[in-house]
């Protein structure tokens, strides 16, 4: 008889993804997934250490999970990811309920984690590795009925931004073989998926080196796309430093490649970015996001910002606000730093921005990234766009809802035959987060 995993994700798109990996591993020792917790054998919580927001969510989590294991004593509860593996003492000390944890390296070892718990151990596995890219495990697809789809094509982190722990959690900077990673592609294709976003903590530094030649990210990008002409490409995240004019060029000429790009800034102040370890300036970001537009003139450009972070001051603060302006983002991920333990920052800055500042800066930048959203949404009133349908609206049944080429959600009247197919829609009308339209007739 199969025995029932229960998952839990937050974070970041690699977690989920991650998910998916653990799910599969698990599989193969019997495992089958279940929406329930309270049918659970094992259930498992993954989340990033990124931010300790994250990390308060997940011990609120490990309360409610230690109700259930009061019903069912036998239930296995476990701590994966990199929130596991920076925490792990701290997670066994408080936590006696939590039997299992298990760094972002390790999921291939979970059923024999699993058989050490039943003999009355609690089991713990974070080491880190060089190799390990889960290549030859395929997915359990969480969402089986879906059009999109996460390829993770590396692991790990060789950039050591000072506020950044993925170095610490998820290790050195490791690619797969490209080989690997179409056969996913097509797998996916041949299931119904039409949509795939490629992963990596800096996907731009993706290198696989064969006997004959280096295959870089845009020759890889080129490589996947031939999959198939109707298979959307997306990719995510790109770090500034390492955004190539061959990049760019090989977004704006394969059709099947989304004119999105997430392009982190994280600051627009050289001198934060400097103490942040982002190895580049405001005038190379500024560059690169005019290589964008001159050959992406249609581009959809969104950013990663960080307010208030070590010895920022108000002209930092207003430089980035400026570059704001400047670059016009569609759309932005915006928080206030918060000190990691074991960063670079935390070892070499103090945190000396009081909290109501950084909270006011915070407003300022998402006060002025609304603006610009829907500025950005109302310049694409009575354009037609091609939207590859995801499913119902959220808020109306009799609605459809997807994304256009520049990742923005787009709502219209229509029926659920249309989920999976590209369809033409025409903006009619916009709020600052989604746009609305109609369909057109093909």
């Amino acid at each position: 008889m199969s025995k029932k995993l229960y998952i839990e994700t937050y974070g970041c798109q690699m977690n989920f993804s991650d998910s998916e990996i653990i799910a599969s591993v698990m599989s193969g020792d019997e495992y089958e997934l279940t929406e329930s917790m309270e049918d659970a054998h094992v259930i498992l919580v993954n989340t990033c250490a990124i931010r300790e927001n994250a990390e308060r969510r997940v011990f609120g989590r490990i309360q409610e999970f230690r109700r259930v294991k009061r019903k069912n004593p036998d239930t296995v509860i476990g701590v994966v990811g990199c929130m596991a593996e920076r925490l792990k003492e701290d997670i066994f000390r408080e936590y006696q309920e939590v039997d299992l944890i298990a760094g972002p390296d390790s999921y291939r070892h979970l059923p024999e984690m699993l058989d050490g718990i039943r003999e009355g151990q609690q089991m713990a596995n974070v080491i880190l590795s060089r190799e390990e890219t889960y290549d030859n495990i395929e997915p359990v697809r969480l969402d089986s009925k879906g059009i999109s789809a996460f390829i993770s094509i590396m692991r790990g982190c060789d950039n050591y931004c000072s506020y950044c722990v993925v170095p610490y959690t998820r290790g050195r900077e490791r690619s797969r073989n490209p080989e690997t990673i179409k056969e996913e592609a097509h797998r996916l294709f041949e299931q119904g998926y039409r949509e795939i976003t490629l992963l990596g903590q800096n996907v731009n530094s993706y290198k696989w080196q064969t006997n004959s030649e280096l295959i870089d990210f845009p020759d890889l990008l080129k490589q996947i796309s031939a999959v198939n002409p109707k298979l959307r490409l997306r990719f995510a995240t790109s770090n500034p430093k390492d955004l190539s004019d061959k990049l760019i060029q090989t977004i704006a000429y394969t059709p099947n490649i989304a004119n999105a790009i997430h392009l982190p800034v994280q600051s627009g102040s050289t001198e934060v970015l400097n103490r942040m370890n982002r190895k580049y300036t405001r005038a190379w970001y500024l560059n690169r996001i005019e290589s964008i537009k001159k050959h992406i003139p249609d581009a959809g450009i969104t950013t990663d910002i960080i307010a208030g972070f070590c010895r920022e001051t108000e002209e930092d603060h207003k430089q980035t606000l400026s570059l704001m302006r400047t670059v016009d983002y569609d759309f932005a991920f915006m928080f206030k730093y918060s000190e990691r333990p074991g960063t670079i920052a935390a070892k070499r800055f103090k945190d000396d921005i009081p909290d109501d500042v950084k909270s006011r800066r915070l407003q300022e930048i998402i006060s002025l990234q609304q603006r610009l959203s829907e500025q950005s949404n109302k310049r694409d009133l009575n354009k037609t766009f091609t939207i590859l349908v995801e499913g119902p609206s959220k808020k109306d049944i009799k609605k459809m809802r997807g994304r256009n080429e520049q990742n923005k959600v787009v709502v219209f009247p229509g029926t659920k035959d249309l989920k999976g197919q590209y369809v033409k829609v025409k903006v009619t009308d916009y709020t600052s987060a989604t746009l609305l339209g109609v369909k057109q007739d093909s």
